[in-house]
C-alpha cells in the first residue's frame, strides 16, 4: 500500500491516529521503533534543528524540503510534512506540495496565516482573507499527482477573530477539498467539542508542552472527536532538556561517568542506525564475487 493512502486510511480510521513530530532522521527512526505508525515534521522543529531559531518563516522551501525528504528515507512509515504558508501566492503552493511529493511525504499542510508566518501558540498572529486561502486549497488539490496525498488545512483564526469565524472558515477549507482540518491554538475543552462537532471533516488536535491548548489523555481527544492528534515539538524539548543536562554535568564535574544511566551508548545507538543490517548489505555484494 502506499503511503499516502496509508496516512489517509489512518486518518479516517475509527481509533485516532497518534502521530509524534520528529525535528530529524534520529529522533524519526525512535519514533517509528516506539511503533507509532505515522509521524510528523513541523518548522518549528526543523527551525530549532537545522537553524537553531525559533519558528518565524526563516526556513525556505529547499531546506524543508531536503529536511523531510531525509526523514523519508529514514522511516517506513509516513510522513507528514509542514508546508508553511505555501511559500507564497497559488502558482508557489501548486509548486510547494509537487516538492513535498517528490521528497516522498504522505501528505502536508498549509496555513492561512500572513507571511511571516510564527508559530500558532505565540502572540501576534494574523491572518489572510478567506478567498485567499480557499485558492491556495485549491491549487494544492490540483497540483498533487497522488490523489490520496493528504491535504491539511489549518487556521489561525481562532486566535486573531474568535472561535466562531474558525469554525465558519474550516467548513469553507474543507469544501475547498482540504482532507484533514486543524484550528490551531483551541483553549479550552468546549472549545475543541465545538471543533470536532462543528466542522463536517476529520480534525486534528495538537498537544504542546506549556502551549496555549489544554493537555489531554489520546482516549480524552478520541472522545471529543478529534481524528489525529500531533505532538509535534515533545521530542525536541525532550532531547533539548536531556542536552541541557548532560552538559551541565561535564561542565561541573568533567566527566559523564555518573550520566550514563540517562544515555544510549555506543552498541545500541550503532543498533538504532541499523548498522549491523547495512554491514551485512555491504558484505553480500564483495561475498557474491567470490562464489
Amino acid at each position: 500500500m502506499r503511503k499516502t493512502t496509508l496516512l489517509k486510511n489512518l486518518i479516517l480510521d475509527r481509533e485516532i491516529l497518534v502521530m509524534p513530530g520528529a525535528y530529524d532522521a534520529t529522533s524519526a527512526r525512535i519514533i517509528e521503533k516506539a511503533g507509532f505508525k505515522a509521524v510528523t515534521i513541523g518548522g518549528y522543529p526543523a527551525s530549532a534543528c537545522l537553524l537553531g531559531k525559533p519558528d518565524l518563516s526563516l526556513l525556505t522551501l529547499p531546506e524543508m524540503v531536503n529536511h523531510t525528504r531525509n526523514i523519508v528515507e529514514a522511516v517506513d512509515i509516513p510522513v507528514f510534512a509542514d508546508g508553511d504558508t505555501g511559500h507564497g501566492g497559488t502558482l508557489n503552493v501548486m509548486r510547494t506540495v509537487r516538492e513535498f511529493e517528490k521528497a516522498g511525504a504522505a501528505g502536508m499542510f498549509i496555513e492561512d496565516q500572513l507571511f511571516p508566518k510564527r508559530c500558532g501558540h505565540m502572540e501576534g498572529k494574523q491572518v489572510i482573507e478567506v478567498n485567499e486561502m480557499i485558492a491556495k486549497i485549491k491549487a494544492a488539490v490540483d497540483a498533487r499527482m497522488d490523489s490520496d496525498f493528504v491535504i491539511m488545512a489549518r487556521t489561525d483564526a481562532l486566535g486573531v477573530y474568535g472561535i466562531d469565524d474558525a469554525i465558519e472558515r474550516a467548513n469553507k477549507y474543507r469544501e475547498a477539498g482540504a482532507d484533514l482540518i486543524f484550528v490551531e491554538a483551541p483553549t479550552t475543552k468546549e472549545q475543541m467539542f465545538r471543533i470536532t462537532h462543528e466542522i463536517n471533516a476529520p480534525t486534528k488536535a495538537i498537544q504542546i508542552e506549556g502551549g496555549k491548548t489544554p493537555m489531554l489523555t489520546v482516549k480524552e481527544l478520541e472522545e471529543i472527536g478529534y481524528s489525529v492528534v500531533v505532538y509535534p515539538i515533545t521530542a525536541l524539548y525532550a532531547a533539548a532538556w536531556a542536552v541541557k543536562q548532560v552538559m551541565d554535568e561535564l561542565m561541573t564535574k568533567g566527566t559523564t561517568i555518573n550520566f550514563m544511566d540517562r544515555m544510549i551508548h555506543f552498541h545500541d545507538f550503532n543498533e538504532l542506525m541499523d548498522l549491523t543490517n547495512l554491514r551485512k548489505k555491504e558484505s553480500s555484494f564483495y561475498d557474491s564475487l567470490n562464489r
